[in-house]
C-alpha cells in the first residue's frame, strides 16, 4: 500500500468520526434531514480537497464547523424558513377539515435519533442533545435569522466558547454575545419552544405505560381509550397537508371519518427526534399485510399526549428509518416461521 494510499484512508477515518455530530448541527441548522446529509456530504468533499491547505491552527474538528456552517448558510440564502402546520395555519374545525398538500420543502421533516445524536457518556450532554431536535425547539430555530442560528447552537447546543464561535464566522465576540442576545430574545417570545420538554431521558415508568396503553388504544382503534391518553388541547398534525387538528373530540372525530382506514393499524416504535415515536403501518385490501402509512412522533406532558405528527412521505421517511415497506399479517408470519 502506498503511502498516498494511507493518508487518504486515515484521512476517511478521522472525517467519519465527525459525520453524526456535523448531520445534527446540518439538520438543526436547516430543519431538514435530507438537506441535512447533502450538506455533511458537500462538507466532506471541500474537506477533502482543501486539507492540504488545512494548517492546524485549529481542530480538525473545528475546522469541519467552519466548512459546514459555510454550506448552510449558503443554502439558506434562499430564506426558505421550514415549519410545521401550525406556523403557519389557524386550527382546522373537524368540520371543515380538508386535506391540502403543500410542497415538500415547506415542512420541518422528521430524522432519526440515530443518525443526528452522538453517542455521548454525560447523561445530561445527551439529555440536551435530543432536547435540541425535539420539533418544537426546532420550528423556535427555524425563526431565527441564518447567523444566528448558528451561534445560538454552537454556543448554547454544543457549549462552544464565545471566542470559539466568533473565530468559526470570523467575526467578533461582542458581535456573537449580541447575536445570541437576539436569538434568545426571539426564542422567548414563543411560548411553544418547550411545550414537550416533559418528556425524560430516558423514558420514565408512568411515560412508558402511556406509550404502552396509546399502543392498545390505536391498534385497536378504541377512541374511547384514545380520548383518555389525550390532553384536551392536543393537537394533530399530517404533513404535508397543511390542516392541524386541536382537541381530542375533534382528533378522534377525524380518525373515525376522513381516517377510518387507519383502523387495525400496526405501530412499530422508532427513535425520532429525542421523542418517542412509532412507524405506522395500515392494512392493504390489496395485497394483504400492511403498509406503510406515517412516522408518528409523540409529545408528552403531564402524564398525557399533548401532540402527535404524522409524517405521511413514508417513500422517502421508512428507507430514512431502516423500515420494512411492507409488513406481513401475523398468521403469515407464524407460517413461515413454522
Amino acid at each position: 500500500m502506498s503511502d498516498g494510499t494511507a493518508t487518504a484512508d486515515d484521512l476517511d477515518i478521522r472525517l467519519e468520526k465527525h459525520r453524526v455530530e456535523l448531520t445534527g448541527y446540518c439538520y438543526r441548522m436547516l430543519g431538514s434531514s435530507f438537506e441535512a446529509e447533502d450538506a455533511v456530504q458537500d462538507t466532506m468533499v471541500r474537506a477533502w480537497r482543501s486539507y492540504e491547505k488545512f494548517e492546524g491552527r485549529s481542530s480538525l474538528r473545528s475546522w469541519l464547523y467552519r466548512i459546514a456552517t459555510n454550506v448552510c448558510l449558503d443554502m439558506l440564502t434562499a430564506g426558505n424558513k421550514r415549519a410545521r402546520p401550525m406556523d403557519l395555519t389557524e386550527s382546522t374545525p373537524l368540520t371543515r377539515a380538508a386535506l391540502s398538500p403543500r410542497p415538500d420543502h415547506t415542512w420541518l421533516e422528521p430524522v432519526p435519533d440515530a443518525r443526528v445524536l452522538p453517542t455521548v457518556e454525560d447523561p445530561a450532554e445527551a439529555a440536551v442533545a435530543k432536547e435540541s431536535v425535539r420539533l418544537a425547539f426546532m420550528a423556535a430555530l427555524q425563526q431565527l435569522p441564518p447567523k444566528q442560528r448558528a451561534v445560538l447552537i454552537l454556543r448554547e447546543v454544543l457549549a462552544w466558547k464565545a471566542s470559539e464561535v466568533a473565530e468559526l464566522l470570523g467575526t467578533s465576540v461582542a458581535s456573537v454575545n449580541s447575536a445570541l442576545q437576539r436569538a434568545r430574545a426571539t426564542l422567548s417570545e414563543r411560548d411553544d419552544s418547550g411545550a414537550d420538554a416533559a418528556v425524560s431521558d430516558p423514558l420514565d415508568e408512568e411515560q412508558q405505560k402511556l406509550l404502552e396503553r396509546y399502543v392498545a388504544a390505536f391498534e385497536g382503534y378504541d377512541m374511547t381509550a384514545l380520548t383518555a391518553l389525550l390532553h384536551e388541547d392536543a393537537i394533530m398534525t399530517m404533513p404535508p397537508f397543511d390542516l392541524w387538528l386541536t382537541g381530542h373530540d375533534d382528533i378522534t372525530g377525524f380518525m373515525t371519518t376522513l381516517g377510518a382506514a387507519c383502523a387495525g393499524s400496526r405501530l412499530l416504535p422508532v427513535e425520532v427526534n429525542g421523542l418517542p415515536g412509532f412507524a405506522h403501518y395500515k392494512p392493504d385490501p390489496e395485497a394483504g399485510g400492511f403498509t406503510p402509512w406515517a412516522i408518528q412522533v409523540l409529545e408528552i406532558s403531564g402524564g398525557r399526549l399533548t401532540g402527535f405528527h404524522f409524517f405521511l412521505d413514508t417513500k422517502r421517511w421508512f428507507p430514512l428509518f431502516g423500515l420494512p415497506l411492507q409488513l406481513e399479517t401475523e398468521t403469515d408470519q407464524v407460517e413461515e416461521g413454522a
